[in-house]
């Protein structure tokens, strides 16, 4: 004869299950400590010489914060210059469709001039211009399974629309494309990825939605202390976006930069890609099932998580204490 627990016993379990659930969902929707697999920073023309220098030293800038967060140097990508033309980057573009795998990220930086015929977007380059259009038929070719564009410069707004898709997450300086003066938000998107504010959440990360956060708050201040009318209104498009890490700080860089937790971040990325799949599938799974899944899901990934947590702070022990 099977005995049954004791109720009291059955529900202590529920409950039990009901918080290791609710501790773990807030885990699985952190951000990724883990690179982004591909960074990919175009820098366009700047017309006049002045506008010329700085959007090269924001492209470079840029790349050598990328190749920090990334800590694979072959895994970021920069044109910019003469280098920049149309021909180039669909060079660039076709070999990551080569390279790049489904488990993979995708972030896509544009710096420079961009501008809006009322017809289409163009993002300004030595030669031929790239539309959006030109641009999406290149990122939907790569089979990366979430990827981010940060379009910086002017008339971006109008880049919006025919960028955005379920994989893709777009950040734009301007609301349309109609607002087609240069723009300062490139430099307080720099700007977000050295400074320690920029993580709201305070888990020594900073991804694209809080960047964006950053960059819209400086830009919306430095327009009233200027006494100037705002002549830009960055948009960002797709919730994505917060899945996104561009920048690391603490104890997060120190994770990331050794190459055995990095495996333990490679897996729990895949496995928060695992869950957000899971979560769209909801409505078509029967509750039961759904909460099956979701619990063997989270359970692997506090797993991976404590590996990673006793990993960091076994380095922090063998460290020397510096005088």
């Amino acid at each position: 004869m099977v005995v049954a627990p004791p109720l009291g016993c059955h529900l202590m379990r529920c409950a039990l299950i009901r918080s290791l659930v609710y501790l773990l969902v807030s885990l699985a929707w952190a951000p990724a400590l883990a690179a982004a697999d591909h960074f990919v920073i175009l820098g366009g023309l700047g017309g006049e010489p002045a506008f010329a220098a700085l959007f090269d030293k924001q492209a470079v800038e840029l790349r050598d914060l990328c190749r920090k967060t990334a800590g694979d140097d072959s895994r970021v990508h920069l044109l910019y210059g003469n280098d920049a033309r149309r021909e180039n980057v669909k060079t660039l573009m076709e070999r990551l469709a080569k390279q790049a795998h489904p488990d993979d990220n995708l972030i896509v930086f544009l710096i420079g001039h961009g501008s809006y015929d009322d017809q289409d977007y163009k993002f300004n380059l030595p030669g031929p211009d790239i539309t959006a259009g030109q641009l999406r038929s290149w990122l939907d070719a790569i089979p990366a399974r979430q990827q981010l564009v940060v379009n910086t410069t002017s008339a971006s707004g109008a880049s919006l629309e025919p960028l955005k898709s379920p994989q893709r997450a777009v950040i734009a300086a301007t609301k349309s494309g109609r607002e087609r003066t240069i723009t300062v938000f490139a430099e307080f998107f720099l700007e977000a990825l050295e400074d320690a504010a920029a993580d709201t959440d305070k888990d020594d990360v900073v991804t694209g939605l809080e960047a964006f956060r950053y960059a819209e708050q400086k830009v919306k201040e430095f327009y009233e202390t200027e006494k100037r009318l705002a002549t830009e209104h960055a948009l960002v498009e797709g919730e994505i976006a917060r899945n996104f890490t561009l920048a690391r700080f603490g104890s997060a860089q120190q994770a990331a930069a050794d190459p055995a937790t990095r495996e333990l971040l490679a897996e729990r990325d895949k496995l928060q890609a695992q869950v957000a799949a899971l979560r769209q599938r909801k409505d078509d799974l029967p509750p039961q099932e759904y909460e099956s899944q979701l619990e063997k899901l989270l359970i692997a990934l506090a797993t991976v998580q404590a590996r990673i947590d006793s990993a960091v702070e076994d380095k922090l022990k063998l460290e020397p204490i510096k005088q």
